[in-house]
């Protein structure tokens, strides 16, 4: 048993690229480790992963070969995680955002710290809601609650988000680690190739939306950084992160 955790706790685990890379090439490591059968994922510090890093977005405006191989590892990230073996456990102990809700969402069982909760938050940052949003969220709690949550962004606490689907059950988080921990144990100890093929099987339904899904959704964001209201939102934000810092920088 294997655990990942996400870890720039001082930015709330946000995802620079460094840390983007790091977690596209971890899932074939990890696959290629024998004595590996089950995997815990979860965050550093007081959140999962508040998801993108405004600073790093604000420099793909310009930067439009940066941009697009950011593209290209969110559509090589998502890939690792579908057709990764192992089953993995999310622990979820705070905020998942963005990129770190599609992570949470997109393991296979998903434990939520009382106080943690999960948001998509593409669509009122201007951007059209690839990554894990349009591909994992309509088979977890259908069409129009997906539709519903991806087009306001509205927070999802973990009781509700256990509710409709998108998680599996909620722990104190004093002990969300253990639990989880203990679950990718129980998993371990499954017969390996029943666990394997089961999981892969399941996940071919995800699969399938890759082509004609992901790949409009993946597109459409790469133009909509170039939107005004996409960088006016995010100017915003920026200036609201450098008046909290007082130091003329911040992120969000």
């Amino acid at each position: 048993m294997r655990v990942v955790t996400l870890n720039r706790p001082e930015s709330l685990n946000a995802m620079v690229p460094r840390l983007h890379r790091a977690l596209e090439r971890v899932w074939a490591h990890l696959a290629a480790d024998t004595e590996a059968r089950a995997v815990v994922l979860t965050g550093a510090g007081r959140a999962f992963s508040a998801g993108g890093d405004l600073e790093a977005v604000a420099r793909w405006w310009d930067d439009t070969e940066a941009r697009q191989h950011e593209i290209d590892g969110a559509r090589r990230l998502l890939a690792e995680i579908v057709d990764f073996p192992l089953p993995v456990v999310a622990a979820v102990n705070g905020p998942a955002v963005g990129l770190g809700c599609s992570l949470a969402v997109g393991s296979d069982i998903v434990l939520m710290a009382e106080s943690a909760f999960l948001a998509d938050p593409h669509v009122g940052l201007g951007l059209t809601a690839a990554d894990g949003g349009t591909l994992f969220w309509p088979y977890l709690v259908g069409m129009l609650r997906a539709k519903e949550y991806l087009l306001t962004g509205d927070r999802i606490p973990a009781e509700q988000a256990v509710a409709i689907g998108l998680a599996n059950r909620v722990v104190p988080d004093d002990e969300l680690v253990d639990a989880a921990l203990r679950l990718a144990e129980r998993l371990a100890a499954q017969p390996p190739q029943a666990v394997r093929s089961t999981k892969q099987a399941l996940n071919l339904h995800v699969r399938r939306a890759f082509a004609d899904v992901l790949e409009y959704a993946l597109a459409e964001e790469y133009r909509s950084f170039d939107a005004p209201e996409h960088r006016a939102v995010v100017e915003e934000l920026r200036e609201k992160a450098r008046r909290r810092s007082g130091s003329g920088s911040g992120r969000g």
